[in-house]
């Protein structure tokens, strides 16, 4: 007994089990995604960071190389007094440049704007030690000097002469970081020869954990670094955090709470679809058929659909490449047609010009047999074989054209009708459709949604309905759902149609009294708008 009530419990506690699991797994996943996804914008922001102190530092580069330029034009460049007073006042005037210095082509000064100033200099360099700029003739280095470091710009004047601006790059310019990294981390700008020219930040220690971000400028040859204390970095902006975490808890819950309602399902979907088609639950629906100019339903294609045990209709989109993948496409076909033939023998013979149309797969269709279980199964049903269409869908290829053509002719020769389907975007082309001979196109929805609103869908149906009068075929198009498209077909010489407009695929019962109201109604139209 306490074996059976443990056992009878199990179904219980492995739902339970699952459905905790499925939310732990989520929130575990959440997490890992969360961080993984705010490093990645951390990194990003770093990265943007360091990118606006590079530009401040170039801009800085960008306004000394033009003033040196504009005081290269105009100025003396001798070291008399006069020349020399003038290169002061420039000075003073300058927002960045804290020296001027004439020098030779090598680099040796001649002499400087402030003399004193080069009792600070800690060594100097020469011309081969500075860094050449690809955006000008001028060339970048590192002044080292007793105060802190600068960055200097040598301009060329002519074979004997050159200047040099020594420009102050401020660290305010590269205070950057946010407050959370700013006792965490620095921003410095250096050469690329690896000289740092200035920095701005809290102290680092090059042998802690530190995460680096390097931005090299496409102008200079300068880079910005961004370094930043690994605990500091992954500590920085968690506020997402929390709102990821609820949304992958609850995704979590919804996942666990399907799975432990499915855990004990006893059959596959293709088990279920099996037992559906054999207790006749692929049922036959109804598309009508109709005259494009007087609404007259003239036939219906059939079409199917899976009606659950609760009563829910599942689309073919649902089951259909099921089938396909399991080789249950002709077993259906079967199923489906006889029922139809059943449902509709009352308007068949009733109505003997209308027609009963329905999709056959071209595998199936060029297959041992098929023309003999299809003869006998209308001629068992009693009706004529003119009435029944045999659609064949251009969305799959036949391997043996040849095959296809002469079981073509053998179907139309015992009275079927063949028509092709989705003509105009599936694999034969005009050159099948001609090796075909069919009695029918029909026209895909593709160029019927565009009839309107493209000449080039109107030129291209006009185009097959020459080619099908030529061939004597008829021609109907597929999924019309307005009034103005029906007016465009009219115009393009279509006089058949399918679609919405007049109803989506319905039940045998509520079409047989869809047809039976138009037929009733005297003067019959076409709905202007979308079917319910």
């Amino acid at each position: 007994m306490t074996l059976r009530r443990n056992y009878l419990h199990w179904p219980g506690i492995a739902r339970a089990l699952l459905f905790l699991g499925s939310v732990g797994m989520f929130l575990a996943g959440g997490y890992l995604a969360a961080d993984y996804l705010l490093d990645s914008q951390r990194e990003k922001q770093l990265n943007e960071l360091g990118g606006l102190a590079l530009r401040s530092s170039e801009a800085v580069i960008d306004y000394g190389v033009s003033a040196l330029g504009e005081f290269s034009d105009h100025e003396n460049h001798s070291c008399m007094s006069g020349p020399m007073q003038k290169m002061r006042l420039f000075v003073y005037r300058s927002n960045f440049i804290k020296d001027l210095r004439v020098v030779r082509p090598d680099a040796s000064v001649v002499c400087s704007a402030f003399s004193e100033t080069l009792e600070f200099d800690r060594g100097w360099v020469g011309r081969d030690e500075m860094l050449e700029s690809e955006a000008g003739n001028f060339r970048l280095f590192q002044v080292n000097q007793f105060m802190g470091t600068a960055l200097g710009v040598m301009v060329d004047l002519d074979h004997e002469h050159s200047v040099i601006g020594i420009l102050g790059v401020d660290a305010s310019l590269l205070d950057v970081l946010p407050d959370e990294l700013r006792g965490h981390g620095s921003v410095s700008l250096s050469l690329t020869d690896g000289k740092q020219i200035s920095s701005a930040g809290g102290a680092v220690d090059p042998r802690e954990d530190l995460l680096r971000f390097v931005v090299a400028s496409d102008k200079y040859p300068i880079e910005t670094l961004v370094s930043v204390h690994a605990d500091a970095f992954h500590a920085w902006n968690r506020e997402p955090i929390a709102p990821i975490m609820l949304l992958a808890g609850l995704l979590g819950a919804v996942f666990g709470a399907l799975l432990s309602r499915n855990l004990f399902r006893p059959r596959s979907l293709l088990d279920r679809f099996d037992f559906a088609l054999s207790q006749g639950r692929i049922r036959p629906y109804f598309q009508p058929i109709f005259d494009l100019g007087t609404g007259k339903v003239v036939g219906a294609e059939i079409l199917a659909r899976w009606i659950r045990t609760d009563g829910s209709v599942l689309p073919p989109g649902r089951f259909i490449e099921l089938a396909e993948q399991n080789g249950r496409i002709p077993e259906m076909t079967w199923s489906l047609l006889s029922t139809a033939l059943d449902e509709m023998k009352p308007l068949l013979r009733a109505e003997p010009d209308f027609r009963l149309s329905i999709n056959i797969a071209p595998s199936h269709f060029v297959s041992a047999g098929f023309r003999g279980k299809l003869r006998d199964l209308v001629k068992k049903a009693d009706v004529p074989p003119h009435q029944i269409t045999l659609e064949i869908t251009e969305r799959e290829n036949f391997e043996d054209p040849d095959l296809a053509t002469i079981c073509v002719a053998n179907l139309r020769g015992h009275g079927f009708n063949v028509a092709i389907d989705d003509v105009g975007i599936g694999h034969s082309g005009l050159s099948q459709i001609q090796r075909l001979r069919a009695d029918t196109m029909k026209i895909d929805k593709f160029f019927v949604d565009s009839v309107t609103l493209d000449s080039t869908a109107s030129s291209m149906i006009a185009m097959l309905v020459r080619l099908a009068k030529e061939m004597d075929m008829d021609v109907v198009a597929e999924g019309i759902e307005e009034k103005a498209q029906v007016d465009a077909l009219l115009e393009c010489g279509i006089t058949k149609g399918q679609g919405y407009i007049v109803s989506p695929p319905i039940a045998a019962a509520p079409f047989l009294e869809l047809f039976a109201a138009r037929a009733a109604s005297g003067k019959l139209r076409v709905a202007a708008t979308r079917a319910a």
